[in-house]
């Protein structure tokens, strides 16, 4: 597996690819689901607009962001801040409330 302290150079990243053997990758990949041994990762702001029910654009329409600033928080590239970082504990602690303001 290429180093995480530098970005590989072209070259580097052609000779670590010619050696990889995708099949094999995805193979193993497969043996450890099916034996348990891999772990979901999610983020807080996906299991608040999942405890909402609501679709990233809904969700994003009730917070009064875009869909693309929600997908940014959801992915982990952002962090809310401000009146939407309370708004996800809401969503986090008592979605039904935060549905019940929103008038849904």
């Amino acid at each position: 597996m290429p180093s995480k302290t530098r970005p590989l150079s072209d070259a580097e990243l052609a000779a670590y690819e010619s050696q990889r053997d995708l099949a094999a990758d995805l193979l193993q990949a497969v043996h450890e689901m099916n034996a348990g041994q891999t772990a979901w990762v999610t983020s807080t702001v996906v299991e608040a607009r999942r405890k909402t029910g609501l679709s990233q654009s809904q969700f994003a329409t009730l917070l009064g962001v875009s869909v693309r600033t929600l997908q940014g928080w959801e992915q982990g590239r952002k962090q809310p801040s401000g009146a939407a970082r309370t708004l996800m504990a809401i969503a986090q602690r008592n979605p039904k409330a935060l549905l019940e303001v929103a008038g849904r």
